[in-house]
């Protein structure tokens, strides 16, 4: 499995989780195995600032990714990821903590931000 996590700077487990997926500065990409972490990089969002939430979608998926960790999400992002199978979950704080609680099974659901609208294309 991949789990795409948006960070706000590029310090791969030591940054932060992106509060606002749409304009995260980078994506850091979890091979994981066994519960264990095989490798990880960290990749810059080349679109930030470039369309939003739903461009951002096309844009990890292009990474191969099964799961997604942010801070926050609009509802039409959201649901582009789950017409693609990709679980999504929210976090705040920083990504080797959200990595250590998805193995324990204790992220949840992330709530749709309320200043979001308009369709996914």
């Amino acid at each position: 499995m991949r789990i795409g996590i948006t960070l706000e700077d590029e310090k791969g487990l030591d940054s932060n989780i992106a509060q606002h997926f749409g304009q995260c500065k980078y994506f850091f990409l979890v091979d994981v195995e066994d519960s264990k972490i095989k490798s990880s990089k960290t990749v810059p969002n080349t679109i930030v600032h470039g369309g939003g939430g739903c461009v951002t979608v096309d844009e990890l998926l292009k990474h191969n990714i099964t799961h997604v960790i942010a801070g926050g999400m609009g509802m039409n992002a959201q649901n582009k990821f789950a017409q693609a199978g990709v679980q999504v979950f929210g976090y705040a704080g920083t990504a080797k903590n959200a990595i250590d609680d998805f193995f324990k099974g204790k992220l949840g659901a992330l709530d749709a931000c309320k200043e979001h609208g308009g369709e996914c294309k």
